[in-house]
C-alpha cells in the first residue's frame, strides 16, 4: 500500500467494527461468517457465546445456540479457546497431538481413557452422570482444584477427536463417539491445513497488530500442535500472505481484498454491550490502541481488587467504547451499573437514548 493510502488509526478502527458487526442474519449463517465463537460458562446477564451472537443473529434470545445446535451443523471444540465452529472446519483440527497432561498419565490412566471410550462407543449418547454410575474414577487433583476423573477422561477424548459433544443437557455436554476420515499429511496438504485455520483467526480479528498476529499464531501451535512447524512458517512469512501495513509506527495485518479505507465500512450510533470475548474487544493489545485505555476481564480477581466489577461489558457507542457496564438479574429485573473511562460521565440525551434502546434490547435478549 502506497504512503498515500496508508489508513489512519481511526479508519482502522471503523473497519474493525464494521466488518464484525454485519447485520444481523441468520444463526447457521453468522456463525459460518464468524467462522468461530469462543464460549464460556459464566452467566452475567448470559453466556459468552451468547452475548456475542446477539448482536449478529437477528432476533437471537439467549440460549438459542444450545437449543439449536443439535440441528446445526456445527461443533464445540478447542480452536484457540474453547467454542463452536462449522463442522466443516472440525477435520482442520484432527488428528491432534495429544496435550500434555494426557501424556503424563501413567498406564492405569490410558486404560481408564480405553475403558471409557469402549463404553461411550457401546452406550452412544454418553452424560457424565453416566460414566459415574458406571465406573469408580474416584477424583483428582489438577489445575489447582478437585477434579472428576470421568469428566476429564471424556473432555481429553474429546479434545484428541475420538468424541464429539451431541448436545447439552442443563448446559452439561452430552457425548457421542466419532471417527475422522484419514487426512492428508503430505507435506503439500500440511501447510495448506495450518494456512486456512490462521486465515480463520485473521478472518475473526482482522484487522490485527503484528504483535496481536503472533500471539494468535502461539495460541494456534497449542490447538493444533501436530501443524506447530507450519504454523511458524506461515508466521515468518505473515507478509506474503495478508495485506499489511505500517500505521503509527506499527505492522498491522488483514485478509487479502479488503480495503480498511473503503466508505462501506461505516458504522451506526447503536448502544452496544459487548462481551469480553466478542471479537471486536478480544484483542486487548489492539483495544487499547482503538480507544487509549486498558480493559481487562475482573472476574477471577478478588472483589476488593476489582476496578471494574465482576463482568464488566465494553460499552461501544458508535465507534466509541468510553467505558463499561455490569448487568445482572434480580427478582426478574435487569439491573445495571455504568463506569467511564477516565471518569467523565456521558450525560447527554442523545446518550440516554441510546442507553435506554441498549438496556430494552438486552432484556428482550434475556426474555425478562
Amino acid at each position: 500500500m502506497s504512503p498515500l493510502k496508508v489508513p489512519s488509526l481511526q479508519q482502522l478502527r471503523r473497519y474493525a467494527i464494521a466488518r464484525s458487526l454485519f447485520k444481523p442474519t441468520s444463526l447457521p449463517r453468522a456463525i459460518a461468517r464468524l467462522g468461530f465463537v469462543q464460549a464460556d460458562p459464566m452467566r452475567a446477564p448470559a453466556r459468552a457465546q451468547d452475548l456475542i451472537l446477539a448482536h449478529r443473529v437477528k432476533d437471537y434470545r439467549a440460549g438459542d445456540l444450545e437449543r439449536s445446535y443439535p440441528d446445526l451443523a456445527i461443533e464445540e471444540a478447542f480452536f484457540i479457546n474453547y467454542g463452536f465452529l462449522p463442522r466443516e472446519a472440525l477435520a482442520l483440527l484432527h488428528p491432534r497431538g495429544a496435550p500434555r497432561a494426557w501424556d503424563t498419565w501413567d498406564a492405569k490412566m490410558r486404560a481408564r481413557a480405553d475403558e471409557v471410550l469402549a463404553f461411550v462407543r457401546e452406550r452412544g449418547d454418553t452424560h457424565s452422570k453416566h460414566l459415574q454410575a458406571k465406573f469408580d474414577h474416584g477424583r483428582m487433583k489438577r489445575w489447582g482444584g478437585n477434579l472428576n476423573v470421568s469428566a476429564h477422561l471424556l473432555q481429553g477424548l474429546h479434545y484428541r477427536g475420538m468424541l464429539r459433544v451431541a448436545r447439552r443437557e442443563a448446559g452439561t455436554r452430552v457425548y457421542q463417539a466419532i471417527e475422522h476420515p484419514p487426512q492428508d499429511d503430505s507435506p503439500e496438504a500440511r501447510p495448506a491445513r495450518a494456512a486456512r485455520l490462521l486465515d480463520m483467526v485473521v478472518q475473526l480479528y482482522a484487522p490485527l497488530p503484528a504483535a496481536s498476529l503472533g500471539y494468535l499464531c502461539r495460541l494456534l501451535r497449542e490447538g493444533v500442535p501436530h501443524l506447530a512447524v507450519e504454523m511458524r512458517q506461515l508466521q515468518e512469512h505473515a507478509k506474503s500472505r495478508y495485506a499489511h501495513v505500517q500505521v503509527d509506527g506499527l505492522l498491522w495485518f488483514w485478509p487479502q481484498g479488503e480495503n480498511p479505507m473503503a466508505a462501506r465500512h461505516s458504522v451506526d450510533d447503536r448502544l452496544r454491550f459487548l462481551a469480553p470475548f466478542d471479537p471486536v474487544v478480544w484483542d486487548r493489545r489492539r483495544f487499547q490502541l482503538f480507544w487509549g485505555w486498558e480493559y481487562k476481564l475482573e472476574a477471577y480477581v478478588p472483589a476488593h481488587k476489582r476496578r471494574m466489577g465482576h463482568y464488566a461489558m465494553p460499552m461501544l457507542w458508535g465507534e466509541q467504547v468510553m467505558g463499561w457496564a455490569n448487568l445482572k438479574v434480580v427478582n426478574g429485573r435487569l439491573q445495571h451499573g455504568l463506569g467511564f473511562a477516565g471518569g467523565q460521565r456521558r450525560r447527554g440525551g442523545a446518550f440516554k437514548v441510546a442507553l435506554d434502546e441498549a438496556l430494552q434490547k438486552m432484556q428482550e435478549f434475556l426474555e425478562l
